[in-house]
């Protein structure tokens, strides 16, 4: 119908021969009509194309805005591996000070393996006899003592933790150079001080070194803090634990030192367990 009323005026203006002359009624009447309706007409098509200038627009940021994510997630990953990075090269710097300021060439080793059993706590290690790693040899890091060899085969290693509900080795109070006998307890509880007198100076926050007397480690090793000590009245001996220096659940790189003590093996030939 647009159409027609919009037609009407060119061919009456086509069939007078292009001369010019007045509109007439009919004329009139047409543009009178068609002249708002082509303004609509006009205005949604021009809408209809700012629409679609719009989505185009939009898609297209949303695909920028993608773009920014994918971006943002990389660089989010990149200083995350920097950060890891950064952190284990502090953590290698602190054991290479330690080798430094010590006489046998510790062997540095990599935790590749954490045992869950709550009865059995132990690691294992990607050094084992290739490197020179035996069995017996104690294992530290640079804030204190983390455990023994127990087993070793070519490329590996298994190292029992203090924690181990066998583990028993000779302390000494640093202050006091009162001697104890530290006890893992496993199930994720703190070392406990053993045959303490009730008359020996102990005190909460006292240090505990290693005594050299257990077969396992040398002396003067750091183990741990004392914490609430008790003096039961009915009993000959104090009660306390001992929290570690070395946070054995979250340790990542060792020291293994290359010396055995005589410790002799439960485990038959090998120490296997």
């Amino acid at each position: 119908m647009v159409g027609t009323l919009l037609l009407a005026p060119l061919i009456s203006y086509l069939t007078t021969g292009h001369r010019g002359r007045e509109p007439n009624f009919i004329d009139r009447a047409v543009l009178f009509i068609s002249a708002p309706l082509q303004a609509v007409l006009t205005s949604s098509i021009e809408t209809v194309g700012e629409v679609g200038g719009g989505y185009l627009a939009l898609r297209g940021a949303h695909q920028e805005a993608q773009i920014c994510r994918v971006g943002l997630a990389e660089a989010h990953a990149e200083l995350n591996a920097l950060r890891e990075a950064e952190a284990e090269n502090a953590r290698l710097k602190s054991l290479l000070d330690y080798v430094e300021d010590t006489v046998d060439q510790e062997i540095v080793a990599r935790v590749i393996g954490l045992n869950p059993s709550p009865q059995f706590q132990s690691i294992r290690i990607n050094r084992g006899e290739d490197d020179g790693v035996r069995f017996g040899m104690p294992v530290v890091t640079a804030e204190g003592a983390v455990g023994h060899v127990i087993r070793s085969v070519s490329g590996s290693a298994d190292v029992m933790l203090l924690t181990d509900p066998q583990s028993h080795i000779g302390g000494v109070i640093e202050r006091t150079r009162v001697r104890v006998t530290i006890s893992g307890a496993g199930g994720g509880r703190p070392l406990s001080l053993d045959l303490v007198r009730r008359e020996d100076d102990l005190k909460d926050g006292d240090v505990v070194v290693t005594a050299g007397s257990d077969g396992i480690f040398p002396r003067g090793v750091r183990v741990g803090v004392v914490r609430t000590p008790e003096r039961p009245s009915v009993s000959m001996f104090l009660k306390a634990t001992l929290e570690p220096s070395v946070e054995l659940n979250r340790v990542e790189e060792v020291l293994v030192i290359p010396v055995t003590m005589g410790i002799p093996s439960p485990l038959g030939l090998g120490g296997k367990r």
